[in-house]
């Protein structure tokens, strides 16, 4: 999401879960009240008015659990100001309670203990047989590589002196494009490989059955490590302590039917975050 990938590029000196009760939820004592829930209208893999993206799906099951309804407040995610301003103009101004996805950690909003981690992944066609297994890969440099502008990857490929052969992708900062769209120029040959944050293709890879993907690893080129792997969380305004401690209670223990639901959305998890505990992340 210029939604996930660009809060992920301020986190990690560097792409998404949130969902809290709002004031009516918390004077009945979570029963018969509503989930305020910030969301974009038009961004699959993620949401849409249909309720078909995996912050659809996770906000329903949250709300269930919470003994309330979704009610949503819509706004682009990709618009001007980007994922920022949709914060400062609907989470941060009470026009909706929680975010589904954002990373953990980061510092404009109060982030919920993680429920998934995911990573950037290479992307390209099975039968080049690439052997790509980081941004080190020296058959990189021979290929045709397209990526998300202003995310970590970006960040890594400037570091090797590649940033300038490579083809950037704004999928997450415009309004109306799809990440199918990064998927289709591996496939019609555009670039060789793609690199892109997992959660926003894997609802669509079955659609592409020549097409593989290869985690990006965490590494370190020079200076501070770099971070290809993050956390996700939800996310409630900083002052939400309380509706964050009930989200943590309810991630802890129902982490494994959160993950049921990505999972079937295509998303991959990695690492500790197929399952583990805060502490194992």
């Amino acid at each position: 999401m210029k939604h996930i990938t660009t809060v992920i590029m301020f986190v990690a000196g560097a792409l998404v879960c949130a969902a809290v009760l709002s004031p009516a939820a918390q004077a009945t004592g979570h029963d018969g009240g509503t989930l305020k829930v910030c969301a974009d209208p038009n961004y699959l893999p993620y949401s849409d008015r249909d309720g078909k993206g995996f912050e659809n799906e996770v906000a329903q099951y949250v709300a269930g659990k919470l003994g309330t309804t979704v009610d949503y407040a819509w706004a682009d995610t990709r618009g001007h100001g980007g994922f920022s301003e949709f914060l400062s103009r609907n989470l941060d101004n009470g026009h909706c309670d929680v975010v589904m996805n954002m990373p953990y950690g980061n510092q404009e909003e109060l982030t919920t203990d993680p429920y998934y981690v995911s990573s950037y992944v290479f992307v390209f066609k099975k039968d080049k047989g690439y052997d790509l297994k980081s941004l080190n890969s020296p058959e990189l440099r021979k290929l045709k590589v397209g990526f998300e502008s202003e995310t970590p990857v970006e960040t890594g490929l400037q570091l090797r002196g590649m940033v300038t052969t490579a083809k950037p992708y704004d999928v997450g900062g415009k309004s109306g494009t799809s990440p199918r769209s990064v998927l289709e120029a591996v496939e019609n040959g555009t670039v060789d490989v793609m690199i892109t944050w997992q959660p926003s293709i894997g609802a669509y890879l079955k659609a592409f059955p020549d097409l593989t993907t290869v985690t990006l690893p965490n590494s370190r080129a020079t200076g501070s490590p770099e971070m290809y792997s993050f956390p996700m969380s939800m996310a409630v305004r900083k002052d939400d302590q309380a509706l964050k401690t009930r989200l943590d209670v309810l991630i802890k223990t129902n982490r494994p039917q959160l993950q049921a639901i990505l999972k079937k959305h295509g998303v991959e998890m990695t690492g500790a975050g197929a399952g583990s505990t805060m502490n194992d992340l």
